[in-house]
């Protein structure tokens, strides 16, 4: 009986016809031939003889052969384009989504710290590089708003329960409970959205050709001049103004313009205060903190603040704050105390003897006066402790998304602020050298009519006596003359042998 059974041990070869050669084209698309029963004659035990079998030539390759990368070989390369807006979203909430941690084992920070360091280092790397008052370049701008976006689309799955109204079929309405926006992010992202718009677009008001310009690192002494900040802030360009100023029209514009980044500013300080507000203090903090609020603040700031006549600004003009450290670390102490004392207010600890509530309240307020207006005089300073323990230890994401943005705008807001200063200070230096250069000599027609002396008060400075200079300077002001910088000085004792003085008077440079 035939058959067709492999049998074990033997290979698939057997199957394939005697004598039969495949064709030399490199096709392989077509089937092979069927096999004649005269062309496939098995044994009664089933097998071909091996010597019968003859192995049919390989096609011949077309072109070079790729092999795969598991055999070392490299493989064909592709046409790598630029990577499109769905592969960079991707790649960065892949990143966010690992914590900050590459080897996915699960070690990385919270999301809501990822994504607060993912606006700060947006924002660094965006704004890092305005260092000049100029409008920012396209590439930027769209990076900014494109990534800034991404990471706001969170926001949007933030929701709370509220009680919605539905209208029924049959025109009855209904309570029922339903979802929106969490109210902090309702209110603070659109208002957030409107000073970025803002401040871009303040920037946008210097595309057009300006009175002052910036020198390079590598000018010489003859260009870059007596600009500001020398030593302070050396990758900052020197700006440069005209030798004698800006003019009148550009001043008071430049000065419109650093009101209103200086009322953003304000706004972003605010808001940055008030989500910080909201956040719980870590216990981390906590337990770090001294005792009482005399050990943190020192004998002396703490007398101060106890006295029964307090100031804050004497407070701080007594404090050395020369550097961002002391100021820093001034900031540290005080948000120290005012945690404790808030703590013993609100668990009703033991503060002191003779302390009455209304004394803890006061001291405790008047720390944070102090505090606040501490924040607004330096508001370019670091943050404290306190601020940056919430910020590590905060898990509420909508927090952590709205401090990190008003924050990126704060920074931004506070360094076109700068540049704008930098500018009036530039103004300011070359006024002072025109002032110092028409200083000359003034003759004795220059002299004001008013301030001509008449011969009985030279006849008084000539007998030894000495002119009211209270009364010529209070002549002037009513002649409408404007007040000088220094009253001249009339030189009596040259005059005292000439017999008759027309007119004695000798001004001094």
């Amino acid at each position: 009986m035939a058959g067709g059974f492999l049998k074990r041990g033997q290979s698939l070869d057997r199957f394939v016809p005697a004598h039969r050669v495949m064709s030399s084209s490199p096709s392989f698309a077509s089937s092979p031939a069927p096999l004649s029963p005269s062309e496939c004659s098995i044994s009664g035990r089933g097998s071909v003889d091996e010597e019968e079998v003859v192995a049919a030539p390989l096609p011949p390759l077309q072109g070079k052969r790729t092999l795969s990368r598991n055999h070392g070989s490299r493989a064909a390369p592709k046409n790598v384009g630029m990577p499109s807006e769905m592969d960079l979203m991707k790649e960065r909430f892949a990143k966010l989504l690992l914590g900050e941690d590459m080897s996915g084992t699960g070690k990385g920070v919270s999301s809501a710290l990822a994504l607060s360091n993912s606006i700060t280092n947006l924002a660094a790397s965006v704004f890092g590089e305005q260092r000049r008052l100029e409008p920012m370049s396209d590439d930027r701008r769209m990076r900014w708003k494109r990534e800034l976006d991404w990471i706001l689309s969170v926001t949007d799955h933030i929701v709370e329960f509220v009680p919605l109204q539905q209208e029924c079929q049959d025109g009855t309405t209904m309570e029922v409970m339903g979802t929106q926006l969490r109210k902090d992010i309702l209110t603070n992202i659109p208002a957030l959205r409107k000073l970025d718009a803002m401040l871009l677009g303040y920037l946008d008001n210097f595309k057009e050709e300006q009175e002052f310009w910036y020198v390079s690192k590598d000018a010489g002494e003859s260009e870059n001049g007596d600009a500001p900040r020398d030593g302070d802030k050396w990758w900052i360009p020197k700006v440069r103004v005209p030798s004698e100023g800006l003019s009148d029209h550009s001043r008071k514009w430049l000065q419109h313009q650093k009101d209103l980044v200086g009322q953003v500013l304000k706004a972003a300080m605010a808001m940055n205060a008030d989500v910080l507000t909201q956040m719980e203090i870590p216990e981390e903090y906590l337990e770090s903190l001294p005792k009482n609020g005399r050990e943190s603040l020192g004998d002396s700031i703490y007398r101060t603040i106890t006295d029964e006549h307090f100031d804050p600004n004497e407070l701080l003009n007594s404090v050395d704050l020369s550097t961002e450290h002391k100021i820093v670390d001034l900031k540290d102490r005080i948000e120290a105390s005012v945690v404790i004392w808030q703590r013993k207010l609100s668990n009703k600890l033991y503060w002191g003897p003779g302390v009455s509530l209304d004394k803890r309240e006061q001291f405790e307020e008047r720390a944070q006066t102090v505090l606040l207006i501490l924040k607004h005089r330096f508001p370019g300073s670091g943050q404290s402790s306190l601020d940056i323990s919430k910020i590590q230890c905060n898990k509420d994401v909508g927090f952590a998304i709205l401090e990190s943005y008003s924050r990126s705008l704060e920074s931004l807001a506070f360094a076109v602020l700068s540049r704008i200063e930098d500018v009036l200070y530039a103004d300011n230096l070359a006024q002072d050298q025109r002032r110092s250069k028409s200083k000359k000599r003034s003759s004795l027609e220059d002299i004001p009519e008013s301030f001509v002396v008449d011969d009985a008060e030279a006849g008084s400075a000539r007998a030894g006596g000495s002119l009211n200079w209270e009364e010529l300077e209070d002549r002037s002001l009513n002649s409408g003359g404007a007040k000088l910088r220094k009253v001249p000085r009339i030189r009596s004792r040259k005059c005292m042998n000439v017999e008759k003085i027309e007119t004695c008077v000798v001004v001094d440079q």
